[in-house]
């Protein structure tokens, strides 16, 4: 049986009520009706856990047959997704259930000025979701949105001289801005957090933040366009680390996948049992909370296989972006049709790289332990190294991919 975790001991009377409605939304979808043929009712967690996974191609399914709408207010159409797969599109009522999480997470208060850098990008819903959150603190708030390169110098000195304490945006953003700051000298001292969401925490991030703002330290929510922010943790956490919001019901089965359920009246996708693709694992938080936390392990798609051997993307690039005069690293795999596919590993430079930096990356990588490294010191042409001044990113969201696979 899965392991869930929920704010209370059980499923109370509202909360049956809730999954009840979902199941009964989900069965009116004919495509989906056969999965859930003989449920008629959910009356505990073990019911629950009986119930089939909702996958990502069967919610968007559920989604365009049922066409959501909000009790009032109006209802807004997001889409997600689009750097490494197909998007997906995901329902919220005005407001973006923020009113919940600001009640759980107290990121912002009155006293701060921040600075929201997420991209307002076509249907990506994380720049307005962070505006309705701002709306509940207080605080005195810029939309600034995304930035290009050449305007990182007079923003940041904006940023000083209006003392901004807080400042938001995808980790693939702050690493550019903040890794332009640390090379260029530049300091934030009145900077004391920095809001993420959308992507994984970049450590390298934690060493910039040093050099740029000391005193700054980071805040996440977790989440997705389909199920909204589902956790969030606080500087004291792990950054790998989460605690449920009271809502939003984790399941995390013996395979480690982990599912949601909304317990939200509000909420407007039938996320019921909705397997995301992330992996994970209930612990206990460094922060002391006593509630269970659980720990992102990763998306299970993150390994892919090249020439017979397989290769973590993730750790590759993160190895590879740890390397001096390396400000962050991209893999782009070419798989021509006639066979013979091509690694190749993107370098943005750090203002210390030098004009060996492409070499001598390539030196540490067929010298690596990693499984691939065996298939490039036989096949030297299956392995390009290129300096860039700019990675391949989504433009309507700014997140730039571990991962590009120019065919796709």
């Amino acid at each position: 049986m899965p392991e869930f975790l929920l704010s209370t001991p059980e499923l109370t009377e509202a909360h049956l009520a809730r999954v009840r409605g979902l199941l009964a939304s989900l069965k009116s979808v004919p495509a989906l009706a056969g999965r859930y043929e003989g449920i008629e009712s959910i009356d505990s967690l073990d019911d629950l856990a009986k119930l089939p996974v909702l996958l990502k191609d069967d919610l968007q399914v559920a989604l365009a047959h049922l066409s959501p709408r909000a009790g009032q207010g109006a209802t807004w159409v997001f889409q997600s997704g689009g750097s490494t797969g197909r998007p997906q599109i995901g329902y919220a009522p005005t407001g973006l259930y923020m009113r919940e999480v600001h009640d759980n997470w107290k990121a912002l208060t009155p006293d701060d000025v921040f600075v929201n850098g997420w991209s307002a990008g076509k249907m990506w819903g994380a720049h307005f979701l962070v505006n309705a959150y701002v709306e509940h603190t207080g605080c005195v708030a810029m939309n600034l949105g995304a930035m290009n390169k050449d305007e990182y110098d007079p923003w940041l000195e904006f940023f000083a001289t209006r003392k901004v304490t807080a400042f938001g945006g995808t980790p693939s953003v702050l690493r550019l801005v903040f890794g332009h700051a640390r090379d260029a000298g530049i300091k934030l001292p009145d900077l004391r957090k920095v809001l993420w969401l959308g992507e994984g925490w970049d450590p390298q991030l934690t060493e910039d933040l040093a050099a740029v703002a000391p005193n700054a330290r980071r805040w996440g929510m977790f989440g997705s366009t389909e199920t909204w922010v589902v956790a969030t943790n606080t500087p004291e956490c792990a950054a790998d680390t989460w605690h449920p919001l009271p809502t939003k019901l984790w399941s995390v089965g013996e395979d480690e996948m982990i599912d949601f359920t909304t317990l939200n009246p509000d909420g407007l996708n039938p996320i019921l049992r909705y397997r995301t693709g992330d992996a994970g694992r209930v612990v206990s938080c460094p922060c002391g909370d006593p509630r269970r936390a659980v720990r992102i392990l990763g998306r299970r798609d993150g390994l892919i296989k090249f020439r017979g051997h397989l290769l973590n993307v993730a750790e590759f690039v993160a190895d590879v972006g740890a390397r001096p005069g390396v400000a962050r690293a991209q893999l782009v795999l070419k798989e021509p049709a006639d066979g013979g596919s091509v690694l190749e590993v993107l370098l943005l430079p750090s203002g210390e790289a030098g004009p060996r930096l492409a070499a001598e990356v390539r030196e540490h990588i067929v010298g690596s332990a990693f499984g691939p490294s065996i298939v490039f010191q036989r096949n030297p042409h299956s392995l390009e190294v290129t300096i860039t001044d700019t990675l391949i990113g989504n433009t309507r969201t700014g997140k730039i991919p571990d991962l590009v696979r120019p065919d796709a």
